[in-house]
């Protein structure tokens, strides 16, 4: 009769898990959507709180509740309660979301996070609708480091971070003048679909996608001091054959969606512009001719990067993952 020694019946019980697929490993990020839900016993009150639509928060809660094979919540007219199986699991979710934040400190503490600064270079549109939800969640898991944002031109953008003013910033190009410098590394963030805006009355207004064609007629609002999107607009109106008739120069998009929601004229933005959408606006896609631009995190190639710089750039990319396809 053989003796199987502690230490062999782990290897033995570790080996067993890699092997067995039929065992799931719980989402982190739908066992943190549970628990909210479940102290606040609202699904719309969870998604406000972690920054989803109460539909994303609702389609995951049935992924957990597929992956555990049981239900999870009761919904009710006025909000949800947990099952037992949800307040079991919950419980359990609790401690491993602790869990998670002392590993997450203990990590921070060792990469030097516990102090520092940092000051990060974008451009409006992104700092206006994108950014700020990055910023939320850095400045949750690192509230030492010091965070500064700094908003501008691209050339002013480009110019600090070589200077060092900056430690990294967020840039944009289009396929036709791709941004191209030795000196800086560019890592993709997302892609950003442009836009048509025309007043709630305006007779296009009941469509989801036009076409430049259907446009050439329209008095168009831009942006004023020879900003890039008029350069998008050209380009778009000269494929469709004709030439864009300026009617309105804008100072921001503000500007430029109070002016189509009173019916001078229509406007062509990236979709980031719309973040705070005009209630007398309607967004309207170009579908699959709609230029695409790259918004990017660029860094210096010649420089050692700083914990604090390491930690921005995963938390960006990481809420560019979850946040992407809202941009398209």
């Amino acid at each position: 009769m053989s003796v199987i020694t502690w230490s062999e019946a782990k290897t033995q019980e570790g080996e067993e898990l890699l092997k067995d697929e039929d065992k799931e490993i719980f989402d982190i990020r739908r066992l943190a959507l549970l628990v909210e839900v479940v102290e606040h016993g609202s699904i719309t009150a969870a998604a406000d709180l972690m920054m989803y639509t109460p539909s994303a928060v609702s389609q995951q809660l049935r992924k957990l509740e597929q992956e555990v094979g049981q239900p999870l919540l009761n919904r009710r007219s006025r909000g949800v309660v947990p099952t037992e199986a949800g307040q079991m699991l919950a419980g359990h979710a609790r401690k491993i979301l602790g869990q998670m934040r002392a590993a997450r400190s203990d990590l921070a503490q060792i990469a030097g996070l516990r102090s520092g600064s940092l000051t990060v270079g974008t451009f409006p549109t992104l700092a206006g609708s994108f950014l700020p939800i990055v910023i939320r969640t850095f400045k949750k898991r690192y509230p030492a480091i010091g965070l500064s944002v700094r908003s501008a031109r691209f050339d002013e953008l480009v110019s600090d971070l070589e200077s060092g003013v900056t430690g990294l910033c967020l840039l944009w190009d289009y396929p036709w003048n791709r941004f191209h410098d030795d000196s800086i590394r560019v890592t993709e963030v997302f892609q950003e679909s442009t836009v048509i805006l025309v007043a709630k009355g305006h007779p296009l207004a009941d469509r989801d996608e036009v076409r430049m064609e259907d446009l050439r007629k329209e008095s168009w609002i831009v942006r004023a001091e020879a900003h890039p999107v008029v350069e998008v607009l050209q380009r778009s109106a000269h494929d469709a054959g004709f030439e864009p008739t300026i009617g309105f120069l804008a100072n921001d998009y503000q500007e430029a969606q109070a002016m189509v929601s009173v019916g001078m004229g229509v406007a062509m933005v990236p979709k980031t512009a719309v973040a705070l959408q005009h209630p007398d606006v309607k967004v309207l896609s170009l579908g699959s001719a709609a230029p695409l631009r790259r918004v990017l995190l660029a860094q210096r190639q010649d420089k050692v990067y700083a914990p604090a710089e390491v930690a921005f750039h995963s938390t960006l990319l990481e809420t560019a993952r979850e946040r992407a396809s809202e941009y398209l």
